[in-house]
């Protein structure tokens, strides 16, 4: 399979619309990331977009700014604080009481005020529930573009925001620019980008913005908090070893073959998507475009044609070993290592030697 299209930057005529700009759209600079964090626990997914930002705001020459919304108290200080660690030159702190727990009417009063008063150039948000919810409101509210689950951002020497998606069911890759609003706004789904290095750094500069809102103005109420304690949902985005089968396989009782390989690498297993779509498998355990981006230590494909849409949420693994009898199947265009057989044959075969080489007794039998 050829390499995905991309779609040709915006026409002739970009570069005269650019010079065209109002005159005020001059105050809008630095790039911005929303920093999620709900209960004290930020989400990886604004440490990732942190390393992106670092980026963005080098080739821009302007800061980067993390944007933390919460309740007052030390999970919001830490949070702030903890953003100079992943590269922010500066933090802004919206602590308010009605932003206790994430209702979309406030965090969007909260966000869009502290955008109209500081005016940053590019604010990204991770791809997550709540900040898909809230980038589509901020957006609106803003009367701005949104470019929404990216998988690759860049800028061009002009300095427009160069926000790269896949369309067209996932056959296309379109770069899409914000060119006569601001600030312009994107989404990246957490694993797209790679988690950058923690350096321990001061917090030297921290804007507190204060929110002029009580608990009237909203109207959503928040009755009570159940944790979810499903133990059983996948974790896919940040398992180190992944295994995962597509139709390949053949039928759903094949598909045990993937999560005894899974259980004896002490991995998490998943599938493509018509393997949801048949009801094989829920969607949880669903990896690409649609479903989870992972980015492994290891992968390990078996039955997985490599579809484009598959391919966006995979090609981050260190390591993508693939199965499949196809030998023009796609997925050979990308995998690191490429088997062609039967992953049927194979799998049971990897499972005991991996269990054999795991097990608490294979280094006295490898000595003996």
């Amino acid at each position: 399979m050829s390499e995905p299209t991309k779609a040709p930057p915006a026409a002739a005529g970009r570069a005269a619309t650019k010079k065209e700009l109002p005159e005020h759209f001059k105050a809008y600079k630095h790039v911005w990331v929303f920093i999620e964090q709900e209960r004290g626990q930020v989400h990886p997914v604004s440490w990732e977009l942190m390393g992106a930002g670092r980026k963005l705001a080098d080739k821009l020459k302007v800061d980067l700014a993390a944007v933390v919304i919460g309740p007052p108290g030390e999970a919001v200080q830490h949070a702030a604080t903890e953003s100079f660690c992943y590269g922010a030159d500066l933090a802004y702190i919206v602590a308010d009481d009605v932003l206790t727990d994430y209702r979309n009417e406030a965090y969007t009063k909260a966000l869009t005020d502290v955008v109209n008063t500081y005016k940053p150039e590019i604010l990204l948000l991770g791809a997550t529930t709540l900040g898909r919810d809230l980038a589509g409101s901020v957006a609106t509210t803003l009367l701005t573009g949104l470019t929404a689950d990216c998988t690759e951002l860049d800028v061009d020497a002009d300095g427009s925001l160069a926000a790269t998606r896949p369309t067209f069911g996932g056959s296309l890759l379109c770069t899409i620019y914000t060119l006569n609003y601001r600030p312009q706004m994107a989404t990246v789904r957490p694993r797209v980008m790679p988690m950058p290095d923690r350096v321990e750094k001061p917090a030297i500069r921290i804007i507190e913005h204060k929110l002029g809102l009580v608990e009237e103005d909203i109207v959503t109420k928040v009755l009570s908090f159940i944790p979810d304690r499903d133990s059983a949902k996948s974790n896919l985005a940040y398992a180190d070893v992944v295994v995962a089968g597509g139709l390949g396989l053949g039928s759903p009782e094949n598909f045990q073959l993937v999560k005894g390989l899974a259980a004896v690498l002490g991995a998490e297993f998943g599938c493509s998507r018509p393997l949801v779509q048949k009801g094989w498998v829920t969607s949880d355990r669903q990896i690409g475009q649609t479903g989870k981006t992972i980015r492994p230590k290891l992968y390990i494909a078996a039955g997985i044609s490599g579809a484009i849409q598959h391919r966006v949420g995979v090609e981050g693994a260190d390591l993508i070993v693939a199965i499949n009898t196809d030998k023009n199947a796609p997925i050979f265009d990308f995998a690191h290592v490429g088997i062609v057989t039967d992953a049927i044959r194979l799998l049971p075969a990897l499972t005991e030697a991996f269990r054999a080489r795991l097990s608490p007794h294979s280094r006295d039998r490898i000595a003996s």
